[in-house]
């Protein structure tokens, strides 16, 4: 398997992209999920891995859009997990129920 795309975020907040060698917005960075292709965000100033925070706010970017996919209920939901016992259960339940809700819904026409 081979290494990841880099992606550098740089102070000014703009994301650079090492293979294209162009700097990139969220929008790009949403194409790379939904496309597959892996990469990770470094910050330039810390050398921290990022990707999470930068896949969050892509998400926030959506859900700001004029079809949410997530409630309000839910969202307030998932902040209450944080901070709980069972937070990794929560995560961990989550990610399985994408996975197969994918799984089902793979090769099917988007609904209109």
């Amino acid at each position: 398997m081979s290494e990841p795309r880099t992606i550098k975020k740089y102070p000014n907040r703009r994301l650079y992209d090492t293979v294209e060698s162009r700097y990139i917005t969220l929008a790009d960075i949403r194409r790379l999920v939904i496309e597959r292709i892996d990469f990770v965000v470094i910050d330039k100033k810390t050398q921290g891995d990022i990707t999470r925070s930068i896949l969050l706010q892509v998400i926030a970017e959506q859900e700001h859009g004029n079809e949410p996919l997530m409630s309000r209920d839910f969202l307030s939901q998932v902040i209450r997990s944080y901070g709980v016992a069972t937070r990794g259960m929560v995560g961990s339940y989550l990610e399985q129920s994408l996975r197969q809700f994918a799984s089902q819904t793979a090769g099917r026409p988007p609904q209109a």
